[in-house]
């Protein structure tokens, strides 16, 4: 590839799109070796680790040319990056393990509007898509004429004082943390899957991708790696619908052809409705839903009996000299009981709701096509339902678009333009990009479903595909199929596939080789490491560079601030992969909760400070710690694992508004706050310019 620090001249631009062009034939002359080498015998156990060992070394290679110490370059990747290839990298920063990984699943299984209880649907790709135009026609060309390293950077030259800028650095280290525990949680999902290791050992084998691409070269180093991770992701993505596409409906375009297969699964959603066998499972859920709330009535007493029942089997079983396989099992069930009566509450409490949830039509999820939960012309209760499900759709949008604007990482990628013309140019290509992807986002979802419901419904469980048992395998909460009725026939009432695992498990579900899901791996692996990379460098540069001195105004940087920054970035990619082990939820969950926080912390502060003269620099405080104070308050008030630990009764939503668009609240405060304080500082000095705080 060509120098990522030379000029960006047409001579060194068109080195690039050779270098480019190079990377790409390779890339598919591997696919056809490794498809052919499949054929001809080489073993499903090689295939996943030669993907992911190539990857990484393909990265790391980047990150290793591309080191430097200079913090132009470490920063801002020396302000000479094309604006295409500018808009390659923000794509590949953006399409993190959320949109690639997850966002499929969730529209899976919340159908285009979401549902009650998840809002989200279409509203994740309006949201995201929306939130581009925000950043090329309100910020990003503003910000790139200021010169700057990185977001806090403005808070110090617009309102000036110490505070603003402290703020803006511990929010966006909270909002990228947040962000990063996820995507380190996709790679080590990946990395297990492919390579067969554990959960944790899969983390730390893809975080050391991340940290050769980011701890050497920074911003120069990430650039560069996120143009090549873009066309692995774009591959890995478009090569499985397009086949997926043309094995249902004899095209591979499949945005432009999917619509079909939406009047084939309301047909069939009519059918599985009405099917007595998926009329036995949903009772047999809404047995087992009475059944806990029997045991919540007096846990401490319900677990005393589970625990005296359990135990009692496991003595009877060793005295009758069962099946050591049925012992184990006795012994994994009493292990898994809760510890103490609060325990039990919270757990019980949440098999409950699943339970109940999976007794109504279709295991709970909605029809695919319908425009919103409920019904305007139903019972009153169906119109409330309704009314909920119509607000959370759009208040989540709202929180994706804002929050999209405000993210450190990604409004930092827009200071690596050589202009502000071409940083406009750059947003333009990121959307185009974007959109690539996105628009056979639904389509695969459609396409998914119908093969589920076409093709996977009605199998015998002697006779499931081995890929079910596989992913079980990697994480119980991935997939879940149980013979509920006894029938030993698969209903669509008895498979729960989990969000993060649709598009991973596309190739095996549509029959695709191998090859193709070591592939569609190795695009969700690099969806997460880009991401990754870009938020771990504005981590580290919001520990390190944001509280350097700043001299006349002007932000003081150094080689050995550069250095710092690195063990920074390390210690943070070490603390991200600790808490990621954990699997505190699923991924499009933390991010969207990121989006939230980000959005309620920056977007007002941000606004005002580019278009209101008289924000001050107190007013811009007070306004980012009543936003983030608003949103972390209502997240954690309206959790439902926070209420039951606290001993809450199940609730305690605004408007019915769900935590993880808390930033639907945090963004009014924040404008409302900001407003306030610069009027009150403006009453009490007329035709004075607002204090700094």
């Amino acid at each position: 590839m060509a120098s990522p620090g030379s000029r960006a001249g047409r001579g060194d631009v068109w080195r690039v799109h050779r270098a480019m062009a190079l990377f790409v034939t390779g890339f598919i002359a591997f696919l056809a070796l490794m498809a052919w080498a499949e054929h001809a015998g080489l073993s499903r156990g090689w295939i996943g680790p030669i993907f992911l060992f190539l990857s990484v070394m393909v990265y790391a290679c980047i990150g290793i040319y591309a080191r430097t110490t200079d913090p132009d370059d470490f920063y801002v990747a020396g302000r000479r990056i094309p604006a295409m290839y500018n808009g390659m990298a923000t794509a590949a920063d953006w399409m993190s393990a959320a949109s690639f990984i997850s966002l499929a699943g969730a529209l899976y299984l919340q159908g285009f509007s979401g549902t009650a209880a998840q809002p989200g649907g279409l509203a994740y790709v309006l949201g995201w898509t929306g939130g581009f135009c925000l950043v090329g026609l309100l910020i990003a060309p503003r910000l790139r004429a200021m010169e700057l390293y990185t977001v806090p950077d403005f808070f110090v030259i617009r309102f000036g004082g110490r505070w603003p800028r402290l703020l803006a650095a511990l929010g966006a280290v909270a909002c990228s943390f947040m962000y990063v525990v996820a995507q380190i949680y996709g790679i080590g999902l990946i990395a297990s899957r492919l390579t067969g290791v554990q959960f944790e050992i899969g983390i730390l084998l893809g975080l050391g991708g991340v940290l050769l691409c980011s701890f050497l070269g920074g911003m120069r180093a990430i650039t560069w790696t996120q143009t090549v991770q873009y066309v692995v992701l774009l591959l890995a993505f478009m090569i499985p619908v397009s086949w997926l596409a043309y094995k249902q409906l004899g095209t591979p375009l499949a945005p432009l052809a999917y619509g079909a297969q939406l009047l084939k699964i309301e047909r069939l959603e009519q059918v599985l409705i009405a099917s007595p066998a998926e009329q036995e499972v949903r009772a047999a859920y809404l047995e087992r839903a009475r059944d806990y709330a029997e045991r919540l009535q007096d846990p401490a007493a319900a677990l005393a009996r589970e625990r005296d029942r359990l135990e009692d089997r496991l003595r009877q079983l060793k005295a009758q000299g069962a099946d050591f396989s049925l012992v184990m099992q006795a012994r994994r069930e009493l292990s898994a009981l809760p510890r103490d009566a609060a325990s039990a509450r919270e757990l019980w409490g949440r098999a409950m709701q699943e339970a109940e949830e999976r007794a109504k039509p279709l295991g709970g999820l909605p029809r695919h096509g319908q425009a919103f939960a409920g019904d305007p012309r139903g019972t009153p209760d169906e119109q409330a339902e309704f009314s909920t499900s119509r607000l959370n759709f759009v208040a989540l949008m709202f929180c994706l678009m804002v929050g999209t604007a405000s993210l450190p990482h990604l409004l930092t990628r827009f200071y690596t333009t050589s202009s502000v013309a071409e940083t406009r140019r750059s947003v333009a290509w990121s959307l185009v990009f974007i959109a690539l992807l996105y628009l056979g986002t639904p389509a695969l979802a459609v396409l998914v479903k119908y093969e589920v419901m076409q093709h996977l419904v009605g199998s015998s469980f002697d006779e499931l595909p081995h890929w079910i048992a596989q992913w079980a395998r990697v994480d119980p909460a991935l997939i879940s199929v149980q013979d509920i009725n006894g029938d030993r026939i698969l209903q669509f009432g008895e498979i729960r596939l989990g969000a993060d695992m649709i598009m991973l498990a596309t190739p095996e579900l549509g029959g695709l080789p191998y090859a193709v899901s070591g592939l569609v791996a190795a695009g969700g692996l690099a969806a997460a490491l880009s991401t990754a990379d870009g938020l771990l460098l504005t981590i580290s540069n919001a520990l390190v560079h944001d509280t350097a001195p700043v001299k006349g105004g002007v932000v003081q940087v150094s080689e050995n601030r550069v250095i710092l920054s690195k063990f920074a970035l390390l210690a943070a990619a070490m603390l991200a992969a600790s808490v990621a082990a954990l699997k505190p939820a699923e991924i499009l969950s933390l991010v969207a909760a990121s989006f939230s926080l980000a959005a309620s912390t920056f977007f007002p502060a941000l606004v005002a400070g580019l278009f209101w003269r008289r924000a001050s620099g107190r007013a811009a405080v007070a306004g980012m710690l009543a936003g983030a104070g608003v949103t972390v308050a209502y997240m954690l008030l309206a959790s439902p694992s926070v209420r039951a630990w606290w001993g809450l009764a199940p609730g305690g939503l605004w408007w019915g508004i769900h935590p993880v668009s808390a930033g639907f609240f945090g963004v009014p405060a924040g404008f409302a706050v900001i407003a306030l304080v610069s009027w009150w500082e403006g009453r009490r000095a007329p035709g004075a310019l607002p204090v700094s705080a």
